[in-house]
């Protein structure tokens, strides 16, 4: 398929469609692109955030008692899902005060804290239960992350990883938006599965399971609504979302 077929197309403008080649946006840093589409993130419907949606409500295990962390929770769209599942308490961390702005909004009783994925501000095994949704296609150094969840999450707790699918991330699918100053791509780097899964199996982690995540009918309105239903056909044969499964063992895998 040509460089410049829809497959190939960015999910930009507010990622509601798969619109800009990657040729034709402004690429920005992490930072930068953040601190900008938090005005907007919440207001367009997302079929990325649909889909993962729709999966996760049913994955999510039974968090009664527990202590969760909803890692780069940008505007806070798990925090009060985690609740609702019986945690005890709920952390919210990001980089973006701008995106915590917006979770404050909508969880206010929840901890929020403004920090960096690889420098986790907590003791040692304080949580039971981590969620990272689209956020390690924003870290390089993956085993370091992987570090700190180690020590900041007791044996047997559970994480869970929604990333881009590396597939659609081949055909050149992205993050990003449109603001009033630009079309705009946030910076990333794309990891395979086998990378993920051996930089967190180095770590104390064991994988359990992998999902590939597709678009489906319940998707299709999002399409429609932005105009992009012609895209529709095309973005349901490729996989949009892979899923993690990892549970602490506690120790490094194959020691």
């Amino acid at each position: 398929m040509s460089r410049g077929s829809t497959s190939e197309q960015t999910l930009s403008e507010n990622k509601r469609t798969f619109a800009a080649r990657a040729d034709e946006v402004a690429c920005v840093s992490v930072p930068e692109g953040y601190e900008r589409w938090a005005q907007t993130y919440d207001q367009v419907p997302n079929p990325l955030l649909a889909l993962e949606k729709r999966y996760l409500n049913r994955i999510l295990p039974d968090l009664a008692g527990k202590h969760a962390l909803d890692l780069a929770c940008g505007t806070g769209r798990w925090l009060t899902q985690l609740l609702s599942r019986g945690a005890q308490a709920v952390v919210g961390l990001d980089l973006s005060a701008a995106m915590l702005r917006g979770a404050r909004d909508k969880a206010p009783i929840h901890r929020l804290v403004l920090a960096d994925c690889l420098q986790l501000p907590f003791r040692a095994s304080a949580f039971d239960f981590v969620l990272c949704s689209f956020a390690i296609n924003h870290i390089h150094s993956l085993n370091v992350v992987a570090q700190e969840l180690a020590r900041t999450m007791r044996p047997g707790g559970q994480l869970l990883i929604c990333e881009m699918h590396p597939e659609a991330y081949a055909q050149g699918w992205r993050p990003g938006f449109r603001d009033t100053q630009s079309a705009v791509q946030i910076e990333t780097a794309g990891h395979s599965a086998e990378s993920v899964i051996s930089s967190f199996q180095s770590n104390t982690f064991s994988c359990l399971k992998v999902h590939d995540l597709f678009f489906g009918e319940p998707e299709r309105s999002i399409f429609l609504h932005t105009g992009k239903g012609e895209m529709f056909a095309d973005a349901c044969r490729v996989p949009a979302i892979q899923v993690y499964q990892f549970v602490n063992t506690g120790t490094a895998i194959g020691s």
